[in-house]
């Protein structure tokens, strides 16, 4: 019974963070998406951010921080709740927000052969270093 009020809680906690970050509390395709870009580990199914979203699950304490910094939440209050993070200063610095189109460039990335992820990575770093010359 306790666990299935922290799932619930925590759910609640997760749905509050995406909606101030500007993100759909309602779609597990958009959270498994978003999360999997900034998730250096094994990636997440839709059904995994259901759960998550639905209060049937908790995620690891890896996935929880990375939860966290990209909705600029602090782990603890979303892991725990306890204070608003919002009301009282806990708020994490709030991670990158990518649009859709980088979302999907990143994804495109991933597909290719390490050779041209090295490349494609190069090409990236040489523009940077050119952007920042302005």
């Amino acid at each position: 019974m306790k666990a299935s009020i922290e799932r619930a809680e925590f759910s609640a906690r997760l749905q509050q963070a995406l909606r101030r970050g500007g993100y759909s509390p309602d779609s597990p395709t958009q959270l498994a998406r978003e999360f999997n870009v900034r998730f250096s580990g094994r990636p997440i199914t839709v059904h995994a951010a259901r759960k998550w979203l639905v209060g049937e699950a908790i995620p690891t304490q890896e996935k929880l921080r990375t939860l966290a910094e990209w909705l600029g939440v602090a782990a603890e209050w979303l892991r725990f709740g306890g204070n608003d993070p919002q009301h009282e200063g806990q708020v994490a610095e709030p991670g990158c927000r990518y649009d859709a189109i980088d979302v999907k460039l990143v994804a495109d990335l991933q597909q290719l052969d390490e050779q041209y992820r090295e490349v494609a990575r190069e090409f990236i770093r040489m523009l940077v270093r050119l952007n920042a010359r302005k």
